[in-house]
């Protein structure tokens, strides 16, 4: 798989500290930059300290290039969500030294029109957890770009949610799965990146004892399916007592390669 980070000053999380000289530099070659948000305000404009006495501010209309109302200001939910932490922006305007308009919409605008054209199937990129749903997670992955992660996608494992797995924050690598360039949507998957079946059995051997968490119970199919890996899951002998997420010991009875399987007893 081919792999893209596609603006890698946004994946530091830490305060960038900058002169007066390197803004005026982003401004002149609009370079995309990122800082940390410090204050929302009544009207929703956001606030980054830049450096010692400059201060940077991205204007409400100018914090978001899709989540607007009805008169092209961005969703005041959005806003608000920016709070306490980092984004990505390009510098719109510098009317003195201690004050920076700076606009997060036209770093948005530029990462998406670059990834609608460039990224393809397969590829690999960096992305970081902004939402999580039941059906599946948001992943920002660059300058406010999100693709959607659906539960399938997570693992071979079957999660009841995606907060088995994630948190939101958590930056993690993702596989571009499909693009609809029409509708700007982009979907992603999680659980090529873990490893196949061969890849996660090796090292594992008959008679070894593991530790698991029971991700499914089956009376009916007489069967407890245990997550030993990621993408990795065997199947024990139904037992009453067992429920989903439960951590326990198992014991490999048999890995039958050919098929797949591997057979467990819970101990």
């Amino acid at each position: 798989m081919e792999y893209f980070d596609f603006i890698p000053e946004g994946w530091n999380d830490k305060r960038e500290i900058y002169e007066l000289n390197s803004i005026k530099e982003a401004y002149e070659t609009g370079k995309t930059i990122q800082g940390f948000v410090d204050e929302c305000d009544s009207d929703c404009n956001l606030y980054i300290k830049l450096g010692k006495n400059l201060t940077g501010i991205i204007p409400r209309k100018e914090v978001d290039l899709t989540s607007c109302d009805e008169l092209g200001l961005t969703k005041a939910s959005v806003c608000r969500n920016k709070l306490n932490s980092f984004v990505q922006f390009k510098v719109k305007e510098i009317p003195n030294d201690n004050v920076v308009i700076l606009s997060r919409k036209k770093a948005n605008e530029e990462a998406l029109n670059w990834m609608i054209n460039n990224l393809h199937v397969g590829m690999v990129v960096k992305g970081i957890v902004r939402n999580i749903r039941k059906y599946g997670a948001f992943v920002e992955i660059g300058a406010g770009v999100v693709g959607l992660l659906h539960i399938e996608d997570i693992s071979v494992s079957r999660i009841k949610s995606p907060e088995d797995r994630f948190v939101v924050g958590q930056k993690i690598d993702v596989a571009i799965k499909s693009i609809d360039k029409k509708n700007n949507q982009i979907v992603l998957s999680y659980k090529e990146l873990l490893g196949s079946w061969d890849e996660n059995v090796e090292g594992i051997q008959e008679k070894q004892v593991l530790s698991g968490i029971v991700r499914e119970t089956d009376k009916y199919k007489n069967g407890i399916f245990i997550e030993i890996k990621p993408n990795l899951v065997g199947l024990a002998e139904y037992k009453d007592g067992y429920y989903y997420g439960q951590r326990v010991d198992v014991f490999v009875k048999k890995i039958i390669k050919e098929k797949k399987k591997i057979k467990l007893l819970i101990i």
